[in-house]
């Protein structure tokens, strides 16, 4: 992962899947423990925030909706391949516009699955039959069932900078009914506002202390601060080398323990993809079936070391 040779065009990074700019061997990671299985409900979303990673938009319908068939199929294969799979995840665009969501949710929890939706919290989950819904899960399931709530910002004004003016309140109102409601609650937000983690955790801090929001500020898996994915920021190519220097293990990054099912426009089948961040990106695309997905998967992209190896971040909970 060296990264002292400047001499190296940045245009030459990434592109060769075995093998750095430099010509040093790629690091790889094997599927060792999958423990999560996540499902994009489809790329639609009621809001078009300003540096979305998947372009998720009220108009982006190039990952279409899942059906809650198509994801009975997937949970069928994880008991078939023994995978030792603990948690279902749903994101998208914004899950709960998809009208088979809580289908799906209550398949996933009858199962004696954790579930967990990410959501911006906004109207389409504050609909009556999606909230009638959603109380009865919590009421059935409880801590079973986690909705993490994106607060890009704990301040309204940098929040609503990123999802558009009003925003903010709109989300707050929906986290009020979730805590009103016993649904179970986390969070996740940014760490791209040039504050340290600290003082980060410090303001979500009182930020949940102010609404009464059981949430623990400074847990990582109940606050879950991101890092920026831009792509444009210069980062080194991980090689096989990377593990010792950084000391840290391949079982440590989100493609050793986690899958994600997605289903393209106009394809007749959903498959599956390595990680969660690279919807777009043809050579992360593992199969139709979970058997195909359980080869090696190379780290040939900026989002690998940024994101999930020298960024340390996961999106499972």
């Amino acid at each position: 992962m060296k990264d002292d040779n400047h001499n190296i065009d940045e245009t030459e990074k990434f592109r060769d899947q075995f093998v750095t700019a430099d010509g040093q061997q790629r690091a790889s990671v094997a599927l060792s423990n999958p423990q999560t299985l996540w499902f994009n409900t489809g790329t639609l979303c009621n809001i078009e925030c300003v540096s979305c990673y998947i372009k998720s938009s009220p108009t982006n319908d190039a990952l279409v909706y899942m059906t809650a068939g198509e994801v009975a199929a997937y949970l069928d294969q994880i008991k078939k391949r023994g995978w030792p799979v603990q948690e279902i995840g749903f994101t998208g665009g914004e899950p709960f516009m998809n009208p088979e969501l809580l289908t799906m949710t209550r398949d996933a929890l009858e199962r004696g699955y954790r579930v967990l939706i990410l959501t911006n919290a906004m109207r389409p989950m504050m609909r009556k039959t999606v909230r009638s819904e959603l109380t009865r899960l919590a009421a059935e399931y409880g801590e079973l069932l986690t909705l993490r709530v994106s607060v890009d910002h704990y301040l309204a004004d940098l929040h609503d900078r990123e999802r558009g003016k009003g925003s903010f309140d709109k989300t707050l109102e929906g986290m009020k009914w979730l805590r009103d409601t016993g649904v179970q609650m986390t969070v996740a937000g940014r760490i791209d506002w040039h504050e340290s983690e600290e003082i980060s955790r410090k303001g979500y801090g009182s930020f949940f202390a102010e609404h009464g929001f059981d949430i623990d500020a400074n847990n990582p898996g109940k606050t879950v601060l991101f890092p920026e994915m831009d792509e444009t920021v210069e980062v080194p190519e991980i090689t096989t080398a990377c593990w010792g220097i950084l000391n840290k293990s391949p079982n440590d990054v989100m493609c050793a323990s986690s899958r994600m099912v997605v289903k393209r426009k106009g394809a007749a089948n959903p498959v599956v993809l390595a990680c969660t961040l690279l919807p777009y990106s043809p050579e992360f695309e593992l199969g139709e079936s979970l058997a195909e997905a359980e080869r090696d998967v190379h780290l040939n992209h900026r989002h690998c070391a940024k994101f999930c190896v020298l960024g340390g971040a996961s999106c499972s909970a």
